[in-house]
């Protein structure tokens, strides 16, 4: 099913956002499908993860609403492999509210969790959230290099290099980067770099720090570089 929502009178422009819905659910696809229509998206939508990156290699698009309960593939198998070659933003959806469930999430890639049952318009406004981070370093920032150690960060691109190698990051990764990078090593308080997601965010902020210190400290729990500030939040430690 792709949506422009036929039917509809309505005509989304081509520079409306595009946004790949994954559910085993026929109902809960066509009902997603039909209200981001209504909030100015473009969406296509698949049923499993095979249809997903079917549709994935001729179209692009600028997030995903990944279910994580799928029969075969689960939506953590899915955001695994696509994080392997894409930066899309990924919001993941599930019945279940565990925590452990958050942080593998996290710990894969994905940008953002929200259990079911939920409210449209926190769906939305997550979804929003998400695609304006991707575009955030890139849109907002000058084209100053930050470095540390090995390490240079281009705040204007979102880019993370050791030397000539790219580093890949996830989207909040970069974003709670270029957050560090910008404060030119002072002290960033943690509801800083939780952004807009309030309590929930702030409570992960650990787990994506702990997934930067393993791609830029050689001994993570002694970092040198993205260093915590007790009872205040993190610093990088810039040249």
């Amino acid at each position: 099913m792709s949506a422009t929502a036929s039917g509809s009178r309505c005509e989304l422009s081509d520079q409306a956002p595009h946004v790949l819905v994954v559910d085993d659910d026929r109902r809960v696809r066509e009902l997603l499908s039909r209200y981001l229509f209504e909030q100015g998206f473009r969406v296509t939508a698949a049923a499993n993860a095979a249809e997903a990156r079917a549709k994935a290699q001729s179209l692009v698009f600028d997030a995903m609403v990944l279910d994580v309960m799928m029969p075969g593939e689960s939506g953590f198998d899915y955001a695994r492999k696509v994080r392997e070659t894409s930066r899309v933003p990924i919001l993941m959806l599930t019945a279940r509210s565990n925590t452990n469930d958050r942080v593998t999430g996290l710990e894969i890639g994905a940008d953002d969790y929200l259990p079911k049952p939920f409210e449209p318009r926190e769906l939305i406004l997550r979804l929003n959230n998400i695609i304006n981070r991707n575009a955030g370093p890139r849109r907002d920032a000058g084209g100053e290099t930050v470095t540390f150690g090995p390490f240079s960060y281009r705040l204007d691109r979102g880019e993370l290099r050791r030397e000539d190698e790219m580093i890949r990051i996830t989207e909040r990764e970069r974003e709670i980067l270029t957050i560090l990078a910008a404060a030119g090593g002072a002290n960033v308080e943690r509801e800083a770099l939780a952004g807009n997601g309030g309590a929930a965010a702030e409570r992960t902020i650990d787990v994506q720090i702990n997934r930067l210190r393993r791609k830029t400290e050689v001994d993570p729990a002694n970092p040198t570089f993205l260093q915590t500030v007790r009872g205040v939040g993190y610093r990088l430690a810039v040249d």
